[in-house]
């Protein structure tokens, strides 16, 4: 037999083993169809011969979906024991996305990352497709007209709700609602809208590895309620389903307090690996809010989620993902958003200065604000022009009432500069508002006025809001100043222009927050010494009083005389710093050292930084001698733990 049949018939061996390995490769699960949303699966992987590193579980939807074009992958050498068994087994639990899940096996193979390797956010390579092991059933859901992602949003009429929700299809839907839940005759019926691929401005956002059908987003106002009352409803129809039955609380027509849960930056979370990193922390974030409802059943809840909502940029079923994992809270208490930089920021959208061509880039993910405008409906609505799409960016800027509180939301993605409409808007919401009924206002936006992170392209957007927005900040006698973007949860003094208030001044600044610790792990360093920029020491500034980078919310409980905020850390589920601004004058002791005792110990805070992250809190006087400031023991932070434990009952 000659070298060259010999070497052919090596070949044939080789490939019939393949063959043989491929077959015993099996991927079962069950069961096959699910009930609904978020519903786990069992899934089972046997016979993988000889298991590899570079060995992987692809997730596929819809099913037909190139190899390349997964949802997300895991590596099979995290399942136990796969290397030396060749088997995985896994619960996994899976969101509705209107069309059929497939998952498959592969062997990759090793990758020399180039520039043009796909990675990941890490700059891992993303994995292979080498080798197709084995492939499972469709697993399907029972309904793919579920009504899923529920989220609820107030209107302008202090007498309705909102609700939105998503389909697959174009189906007539309806809420209806009543004072229980076996009572439930009012109805609405909901308004429809969609996106496609066309919409989107850039990849990945327009291209077939990042884009999801997104279905049917519904839209539907809960009317006529009775302010201070509890309302039971589902949405969906007779004709596909009703949903699962939800309730939540309207505020008191005249409250005399604000209950409010408030971050930014959160993100979303998923049982695999995918193009973009994930938030894992979300889900302790979003758990704790959940016990807080859940405990303040008898009150009226607002949470504020300020900018990079789920951090999908481009890859559409992490909008379902995040929708999915908020709605057991949004489905119960009025979810408010503003829009941030990886919602919206591409090259060509509309205001991009020259000092901001690094600033606005590519964030967004080619989406281009269009799936925040459309998933979202905020009172107001005010809307930008996209060029790039025909769907208007809208949520840009607006405000609303809550209780005691104004809440004023602003766009740090587009013009606030002078004859622009949103700083119009700015100037003409503050000066509208009737203290008497909202004693407390406070603004919200996305990238900060202050922080001491060292973000080196934001410097001139800071100092251009600190010249335009903050003198209107000041003149209106705004009590808050809440942002996110960056990963942290920092704390000013009441600031203008870099100074913190003198404790003898009676002029009224407002009190700048960082609340970007939603969920989102990338950090930026703090701003290390001018003159030593290469050593890691990064000194507290003098009107920082408080930074810390723990995972975490903010708390706002508000009275008509006294504002806190409490910051929860996601750790411990306990207050680390807290914050009151006062509207009474606050005791004096004989001597008349309340303040002078505070304002020393505030000095004390700029001095020794890590000291304070063990516990603060500021009292800041709007009326009279205004903001003391200053370090507390933990007994007292445990006071407020304490406090916000009463409230609940």
């Amino acid at each position: 037999m000659g070298g060259a049949a010999q070497f052919l018939i090596f070949i044939m061996i080789i490939i019939i083993i393949k063959e043989s390995f491929a077959k015993a490769a099996n991927l079962e699960v069950t069961p096959k169809t699910l009930h609904k949303s978020g519903d786990k699966i069992k899934l089972s992987l046997t016979g993988i011969a000889q298991p590899s590193e570079f060995d992987w579980l692809g997730w596929y939807n819809p099913p037909d979906s190139d190899h390349n074009f997964f949802l997300g992958y895991k590596p099979l050498l995290t399942c136990e024991r796969f290397q030396e068994t060749g088997t995985c087994e896994l619960d996994i639990p899976l969101v509705n996305m209107r069309a059929p899940y497939q998952f498959r096996a592969f062997r990759g193979k090793a990758v020399n990352v180039t520039d043009d390797t796909p990675v990941d956010e890490d700059g891992d390579p993303l994995p292979i497709p080498e080798e197709l092991l084995a492939v499972s059933a469709n697993v399907h859901f029972q309904n793919y007209n579920e009504p899923t992602q529920i989220h609820l949003a107030l209107t302008s009429d202090s007498k309705e709700m909102r609700v939105m929700f998503v389909t697959r299809d174009f189906t007539t839907s309806f809420a209806k609602y009543g004072r229980t839940r076996y009572s439930m005759q009012a109805i609405s019926e909901t308004q429809m809208e969609t996106y496609s691929q066309t919409d989107m401005c850039h990849a990945p956002a327009n291209s077939s590895d990042g884009w999801r059908n997104p279905g049917v987003i519904h839209d539907a106002v809960m009317k006529n309620l009775v302010p201070g009352k509890r309302y039971y409803y589902q949405v969906g129809s007779d004709a596909e389903g009703w949903s699962d039955t939800y309730s939540f609380r309207m505020a008191k027509e005249d409250a005399d307090e604000t209950y409010a849960l408030l971050f930014g930056d959160m993100g979303t979370t998923a049982p695999y690996k995918t193009y973009k990193l994930l938030q894992p922390e979300s889900e302790t974030t979003i758990r704790l809010m959940e016990s807080d409802i859940r405990e303040l059943q008898h009150k009226a809840v607002y949470i504020s989620h300020i900018g990079d909502i789920s951090y999908a940029r481009g890859y559409a079923w992490l909008w379902d993902e995040f929708f999915h994992r908020i709605q057991p809270v949004a489905s119960q208490a009025a979810y408010h958003v503003c829009i941030g930089n990886h919602e919206y920021d591409w090259p060509q959208q509309p205001w991009r200065p020259d000092w901001a061509t690094k600033l606005y880039g590519t964030d967004g993910g080619g989406e281009c604000g269009v799936p925040y405008s459309v998933r979202f409906n905020m009172p107001g609505n005010s809307t930008v022009p996209n060029s790039s799409t025909r769907i208007s960016t809208r949520n840009m800027f607006y405000a609303h009432a809550v209780g005691v509180v104004h809440f004023l939301y602003i766009c740090t993605e587009t013009n606030f500069l002078p004859g622009s409409e949103q700083l119009a808007f700015i100037e003409s919401n503050l000066k509208s508002v009737d203290r008497t009924k909202t004693p407390f206002v406070v603004v919200l936006g996305h990238r900060p006025m202050y922080t001491t992170s060292r973000d080196l392209k934001m410097g001139q957007l800071r100092a251009l809001m600190i010249e335009h927005i903050e003198p209107l900040l000041v003149r209106y006698n705004v009590n808050l100043v809440l942002w996110g973007h960056v990963h942290k949860y920092e704390r000013t003094c009441a600031i203008q222009n870099y100074t913190c208030a003198d404790p003898e001044d009676s002029t009224k600044l407002p009190v700048h927050v960082i609340i970007g610790m939603g969920g989102q792990d990338y950090q930026v360093p703090w701003e290390p010494r001018p003159e030593h920029p290469d050593k890691l020491v990064f000194p507290q500034k003098e009107w920082s009083l408080f930074r810390s980078s723990e995972f975490g919310y903010v708390r706002l409980h508000a009275t008509r005389s006294v504002l806190t905020l409490n910051y929860v850390g996601n750790h411990d589920g306990q207050i680390h710093d807290v914050l009151k601004i006062s509207l009474v004058e606050e005791e004096e002791d004989d001597d008349g050292q309340f303040q002078g005792w505070f304002w020393a110990l505030l000095g004390l805070a700029a001095v020794v930084g890590s000291v304070v992250a063990l516990g603060s809190v500021v009292y800041v006087q709007t009326s009279g001698s205004l903001q003391s400031c200053g370090l507390v023991k933990e007994d007292e932070l445990q006071v407020q733990q304490d406090s916000w434990a009463e409230m609940r009952r």
